[in-house]
This record gives C-alpha cells, structure tokens and sequence, in this order.
C-alpha cells in the first residue's frame, strides 16, 4: 500500500498567494462543544487556526464561549442558548445552515443526545457544505449510516477503530484484523473519505484509493489528539475550497502525525500532549515546504 508523504502535503495545500486574504484562504464553520467538553471545541479550534484557515467561525453552546473564547481569541463566535444539559440545541439548526462557511466540522465533544442526532442529520441531508463528521456525529451515524448516501457534498469521517466498528456494525477486533479492507470497503459503500486512525492511520477514498500513514507515535494516545486531527482535517477542506477531501484528509493525517513525532522528541511520549501537537504544527508545515 502507498504511503503518505511531503508531496501528500504538497498536493492537497493550494498555493498562499502574496495577495491573500482571509477570504482566500477559506472559511470553517466548527459546531462543537458542550458543557464539560470545552476541551474538544477548543483544541479542534485552535489546531484548525495553526493549519491555516482564513476564518473561523466557532458555534458553541454560550455557557463554554468565555472558557473556549479566552484560549482562542482568533475565532469569530456564535454563542448558542443551551439545552438544559447544555448542549447546542436543535432550534438552533435554521440559524447555523444559513452561516456562510466553505467547509463544516461537526461533532467534537457535541454530547450523545437527541439534539445532536437532529444536527447531524440536517446537515448531512441538507448542506451543501463539505464535512468533517467526528466524535459525537460519528455516533449518531452508528444508528443510520446509509444517511450519508444523502450527502450533496464531499464527507470525511475521522473514527478510531471502536466507532468504526459501531458504524460497520462489527467488532473492534474484526476492524483491526484488517484495517485497509474495512476502510475502503466501508469509504466506496458508503462515498466518503474514511479516516481510520490508529497505529498507521488508513485513508481510503470513496473510488477505493487507500493510503497508510507512517507519521505518530504512541505518545498521541491521549483523549484530544483526535481533536487536533479533525481540526487541521477541517481547515485544510475549507482551504481547499472543499475539493479533494481525499487529498485534505491524507495530508491532514500526515502533518499530525509529524506534529505528534516532534512534540515526543521535545517532550516525550508519555509527557506530551495534545495541546503540544498544536504548538508544533508550524514546524510539521515547514517541514513540508
């Protein structure tokens, strides 16, 4: 199987024109969190601001906006009114479709709730938006994944082998027996982009490319790596405009995996984390220059 590489970085980055501006360089739409999951809005925010979206726009359940806005003053918010368990609520959903994005994430740290399974459903049906479905939205997928046939735009999903076996209906075990057959098999029944994570992260594409990723270490199994990934996944498909979701995916996988092997040699494995992938993003980019 191909692996990733510096060239997988180089083809799904589209050039940095001298003239740019935040138009140019893409628009991501991130509805994530929920109260006690701050962690997750804010790490996916910050990892998709260091991969180099233009905008962010950051829709979040108002009672984590001041803990989230605090750490990542260079997002633009949209407080949401909670539910109860403080969750972003489905009346909210009218409001979100109308934002203007280039691209969605969906799911980090959302909550396993009625609102949610409303979210992701709209907007799978309905958006016209590419995504990136993680965490909590890979959930509600679990109870109905032939929604994503409903697509009208590009999908990447971001699971670890546990959700990959909820969404194939099978066992982890039977997923890590063989993680190139599941990933592929599951990316062209369904025409999504999968991304299997794990000790040699899988992508595979909906016509049935798959990659293997060799970047990463065992120091990034740690909650919060997935966020980060699902973050530099995202900015990169708002970047591109939401073409080659593939391509965005791969490179996504490659540069936190570098990310995670150059915050082991700073800090070490088992010291390092999620937050120190982030801090070392600008030298994962350089590198690939």
């Amino acid at each position: 199987m191909k692996r990733t590489d510096k060239l997988t970085v180089h083809t799904a980055l589209p050039p940095r024109p001298d003239d740019a501006h935040k138009g140019t360089m893409g628009t991501l739409l991130s509805i994530c969190g929920s109260y006690g999951m701050a962690g997750a809005c804010m790490l996916s925010s910050m990892a998709a601001l260091r991969s180099g979206v233009g905008l962010l726009k950051c829709a979040l359940p108002e009672s984590i906006y001041p803990i989230v806005a605090g750490r990542v003053p260079e997002s633009v918010y949209l407080p949401l009114v909670p539910s109860a368990g403080g969750t972003i609520t489905a009346a909210n959903i009218p409001y979100l479709l109308e934002q203007k994005a280039d691209a969605l994430l969906l799911g980090c740290g959302l909550g396993n709730c009625a609102d949610t399974r409303a979210l992701v459903h709209t907007f799978v049906r309905q958006s016209d938006k590419p995504m990136v479905l993680d965490a909590d939205a890979l959930n509600v997928l679990a109870d109905d994944p032939a929604l994503l046939k409903t697509a009208k735009a590009p999908v990447i999903l971001t699971p670890h082998p546990a959700e990959m076996a909820r969404l194939a209906h099978t066992t982890a075990q039977a997923v890590n027996a063989d993680r190139a057959l599941t990933a592929r098999s599951f990316a062209a029944r369904y025409r999504v982009t999968v991304v299997l994570k794990g000790a040699g992260t899988i992508i595979a594409s909906p016509d049935g490319q798959a990659l293997l990723n060799p970047t990463g270490n065992s120091g990034m199994a740690t909650g919060g790596s997935g966020d980060v990934l699902a973050g530099i996944c995202a900015s990169l498909l708002a970047q591109s405009k939401g073409n080659h979701a593939y391509s965005c995916a791969a490179a996504a996988v490659y540069l936190h995996g570098m990310a995670g092997d150059f915050a082991a040699q700073r800090l070490g494995k088992a010291s390092m984390l999620p937050s120190d992938m982030i801090d070392e993003l600008p030298r994962a980019f350089a590198a690939c220059e």
